[in-house]
């Protein structure tokens, strides 16, 4: 009978803060003087610009 209990009201936990997703480096010398590098893809400020190699990671030599 236990697991016909009605389920308790738990409170959500807070949403994480969305990232910025209009972060532009103009090229990898700005990204590592901001720390961002290095850039996975998906992150704010990857594109395949910066990726050189294209392994999905910017900035990353």
């Amino acid at each position: 009978m236990a697991a016909q209990q009605a389920v308790k009201n738990v409170p959500a936990a807070p949403a994480a803060p969305a990232a910025p997703t209009d972060v532009y480096f103009a090229n990898c010398t700005e990204a590592k003087a901001a720390g961002a590098a290095p850039i996975r893809a998906g992150a704010p400020g990857y594109r395949t610009a910066l990726d050189r190699d294209r392994d999905g990671i910017a900035c990353d030599k």
